[in-house]
């Protein structure tokens, strides 16, 4: 049996982990086994590309190297994690995908939307998220959300215009794929937005009656 692949989108500071925490618990009491996962990262060799892509000691690093090394985390995470899971009929919901290569190199680093997803496309076998909830946020609300944060990465040190262009493109990718990507208003209170993604899911995908 197939399982479903859910991922999670939005700018930094836009509420992903709280609404993923969320997801998984509803998707729980419906039965399914669920499993939670993030990029980069979610397997030995994904979480070390992590920590130098992340590191703040490595800001030299330049754009197609950053885009490389996302895309190289993550053929390792597709094929030996989220892969053998959905063919197992599992539920993986993950915190970030492609969507958020494509944004953050592609359209933010002026990489190129369409290079970014075909590169990504031989990374993953072409594997696509059977939906993807678009927490949507404006960049001041998400850096207001991170200021307090004990220590920020390397790509959330980035500049204001950097993030401000997170923002628009996360829109623009939105509309360009309305039939998987479903935007939710990253301002609504917290429980509100859930009940948004629980109506997208029961709608999606139809869990409401198993």
């Amino acid at each position: 049996m197939k399982g479903l692949f859910i991922t999670i989108e939005g700018a930094d500071g836009s509420g992903k982990s709280t609404q993923i925490e969320r997801l998984r618990r509803y998707l729980e009491d419906k039965q399914y086994e669920v499993v939670l996962t993030r990029e980069p990262g979610g397997t030995v060799i994904s979480e070390a590309i992590r920590h130098i892509v992340l590191n703040k000691d490595y800001m030299e690093m330049s754009d197609t190297t950053e885009a490389l090394l996302y895309a190289a985390s993550r053929a390792q995470h597709v094929e030996q994690f989220i892969k053998p899971l959905l063919s197992q009929g599992k539920v993986v919901i993950c915190d970030r995908f492609v969507d958020s290569s494509v944004i953050y190199q592609g359209y933010a680093r002026g990489l190129g939307m369409d290079d970014i997803e075909e590169i990504n496309r031989y990374a993953t076998g072409g594997l696509q998220p059977d939906l993807t909830i678009l927490l949507d946020i404006d960049a001041e609300e998400g850096l207001k959300r991170k200021k307090d944060q004990q220590e920020l990465d390397r790509l959330e040190l980035q500049k204001f215009e950097f993030h401000k262009k997170v923002s628009q493109g996360y829109k623009k990718l939105a509309q360009k794929h309305p039939e998987r990507i479903y935007a939710i208003d990253g301002l609504l209170p917290v429980e509100l937005i859930h009940e948004e993604v629980v109506n997208v899911i029961e709608k999606k995908l139809n869990v409401n009656n198993t």
